[in-house]
């Protein structure tokens, strides 16, 4: 799409804010209107539409493709959206260590022992770890209570919530960036402990680097997004 307007307002629409261009109301891909339940959301997002070169580049607008991922996507059905991303609370990343060197052990052990303890005093659960990718079970409680952490988020918060869990493989991380337990940075980190290794150990591969660069930013734009909205 190419650039058609040159004035980006926001403007209050009852309790939420709506995007103007050149006095038009901004849409979502589904023609829904682009309403945000934040005036700091409804801000950052209109810079994004500032911003904007000649030709719009959907990936430097991430809060726009969130918001209207809450819209389209998420909102027409939010239960079984939260649904999907639930069942990560049965498989976390968290709890799949690997076997050797005893390097990246002790370092995945720093990293990820404090987000499971920070999730076992605030949801009140244990967890089951194990070496290796040979699936465990985990408690049922565990996934009960993390299961209905998510299902009670709304449409926005579920919209943030989505990439952080599916870029970073681990549901506990990314209810720590939510809840602000943890910088999304720090976060950041550890769950890209495994990929940064294989970095350091066979060097500096352009296309692995890209790759690992681009779900970083995926990461970060959504851990801002949720910020956006308190």
């Amino acid at each position: 799409m190419k650039r058609f307007w040159k004035d980006v307002t926001v403007e209050p629409e009852g309790a939420s804010w709506g995007i103007q261009l050149d006095r038009r109301p901004v849409r979502t891909p589904a023609r829904a209107p682009l309403l945000l339940p934040t005036r700091g959301l409804a801000d950052a997002i209109a810079n994004e539409w500032r911003s904007a070169g000649e030709t719009i580049d959907p990936r430097a607008m991430p809060l726009t493709g969130l918001a209207n991922a809450a819209i389209d996507r998420v909102a027409p059905d939010r239960q079984a959206f939260a649904a999907g991303l639930a069942r990560y609370a049965e498989a976390d990343l968290a709890c799949y260590r690997a076997e050797g060197p005893r390097a990246l052990v002790s370092r995945q052990e720093e990293e990820w022992d404090k987000l499971l303890g920070w999730a076992r005093r605030r949801y009140d659960i244990d967890f089951v770890t194990t070496c290796g990718l040979r699936h465990v079970e985990q408690p049922a409680a565990t996934v009960e209570r993390l299961s209905h952490a998510v299902t009670a988020l709304d449409p926005f918060r579920l919209a943030g919530l989505s990439p952080l869990v599916t870029v970073g493989g681990s549901l506990i991380a990314a209810l720590a960036v939510l809840e602000k337990a943890i910088a999304p940075e720090r976060a950041w980190d550890a769950v890209s402990i495994d990929e940064q290794w294989q970095l350091e150990q066979w060097g500096a591969d352009a296309e692995a680097e890209k790759a690992l660069a681009d779900r970083r930013r995926d990461f970060l734009s959504a851990a801002r997004f949720l910020d956006l909205l308190d």
